[in-house]
């Protein structure tokens, strides 16, 4: 599980009174970030790398209109999410089934350092098979899901990124855990 970053308050509230090095140091810091769940919610690298960049150009253009610079990660992942599903929309895939192993295993931060060959092919597998799982999750629960147990957020953020109550985030990943047990019950792993 990897747990999103803090925001530095005073880079944000330079970046919003239009500080051009704070708004390049902004896109330094959190760009892997996005890219990251841009790779996950979209499970191809070209349009994730697209999402990013149209992500940070709103941000670089928009931040002046933050009210609270506490709020910027629940807001830039506003920005990201509405990106995704339009991008998402535009391909008007169902799902992206080309995704390769080593991309999935990228997309899952799922460290391949194991010098096993056939572990590191089971391991490369196993991210396969999750994120074609993921991929398969309704846009809703997807969401969640990714802003949840990959970029760390907590409720209260992601019902503001998405415009829901907390409740209703909890629900989704809830269904999100259900589906992606049931998805992923006819696959087996067996590590030696």
């Amino acid at each position: 599980m990897i747990y999103g970053q803090t925001v530095n308050i005073i880079l944000v509230t330079r970046a919003m009174s239009g500080d051009s090095s704070a708004k390049s140091q902004l896109l330094t810091d959190w760009y892997t970030r996005v890219y990251n769940y841009a790779l996950k919610f979209l499970g191809d690298h070209d349009l994730a790398m697209e999402v990013s960049q149209l992500t940070f150009i709103a941000v670089h253009h928009k931040i002046e209109t933050l009210q609270d610079p506490e709020k910027f990660r629940s807001w830039l992942y506003t920005i990201l999410a509405n990106n995704c599903r339009h991008q998402k929309r535009r391909r008007k895939d169902p799902a992206f089934s080309d995704l390769s192993s080593e991309a999935a295993r990228k997309a899952m931060d799922l460290p391949c350092n194991n010098t096993n060959p056939e572990q590191q092919m089971i391991q490369q597998e196993a991210a396969f098979q999750l994120q074609q799982a993921i991929l398969r999750l309704p846009e809703v629960q997807r969401e969640v899901l990714i802003m949840k147990e990959f970029e760390g957020l907590k409720f209260r953020e992601i019902a503001e990124s998405l415009g829901i109550s907390e409740n209703t985030a909890k629900s989704r990943l809830y269904y999100a855990f259900k589906h992606l047990k049931e998805t992923l019950s006819g696959y087996s792993y067996h590590p030696k």
